[in-house]
């Protein structure tokens, strides 16, 4: 394949939102194929496009990738936002598998805990304040500078940013006991490509509303029926 990459997911946040704040970041145009139905999947399926059966799946320079990780991973080493050297890699990758950790537990909130989501919104808040933004909170102090590794940006403080931002919808002042963390929203939201993936109208998705997650669930619920019923 040659040219933008091809983006193919329902039209919504979900595994693939970071990957769209990874290739604005780096100025990449991409294009979107929405899955709206079982037959968009079932089509992909039987094209023999989806290695493990699954979405999120990219189309670039030649390859179809599936699997989330891969996916970031192969974006953050072409466009340069993994670090210089192999122990800045090391530490950018930590950092980003805990902030990733943290964005699914937030993306599963709607979908995973019917009738306890009220419970599971205010545990998750809690593991927020007490385990995940202190940490990023302390590093930011430690390291005394604009970046959490080095001295630029990384997939990282992307991902951090992004999770941030999500977990304000949760809670608006969800900040207001981290004024460093507080001051990196500002500082990375300011960068020019990140500014522009933030206006209305960017690839940017929305949060899921009621309309949205009723969708979603009834797609999950279809697919889980057909996958006990078997070939």
């Amino acid at each position: 394949m040659s040219g933008k990459p091809k983006l193919h997911y329902f039209n919504g946040r979900g595994r693939m939102e970071p990957i769209r704040w990874l290739l604005a970041v780096a100025e990449v145009e991409f294009e979107e194929q929405f899955i709206v139905t079982m037959a968009d999947l079932d089509k992909l399926r039987e094209d023999g496009f989806l290695l493990f059966q699954q979405v999120p799946m990219v189309e670039i320079d030649g390859m179809k990738l599936v699997q989330t990780r891969a996916i970031l991973n192969y974006i953050a080493e072409k466009y340069n936002l993994c670090g210089k050297d192999i122990k800045q890699r090391a530490i950018i990758t930590m950092y980003s598998e805990g902030i990733l950790e943290l964005g699914e537990m937030i993306m599963d909130l709607p979908y995973r805990y019917p009738g306890a989501e009220e419970k599971q919104k205010k545990v998750i808040l809690e593991k927020v304040t007490g385990r995940y933004f202190p940490v990023f909170e302390k590093v930011l102090k430690d390291h005394g500078e604009d970046f959490l590794v080095g001295n630029q940006l990384s997939r990282a403080d992307v991902y951090l940013l992004e999770v941030i931002l999500t977990t304000e919808e949760l809670k608006a002042d969800i900040l207001s006991n981290f004024p460093l963390l507080k001051a990196f929203k500002a500082r990375i939201s300011s960068i020019p490509t990140i500014k522009k993936f933030l206006q209305p109208g960017s690839p940017r998705k929305p949060a899921a509303d009621e309309k949205s997650i009723a969708e979603v669930k009834e797609f999950l619920a279809e697919m889980r029926q057909r996958e006990a019923a078997g070939p």
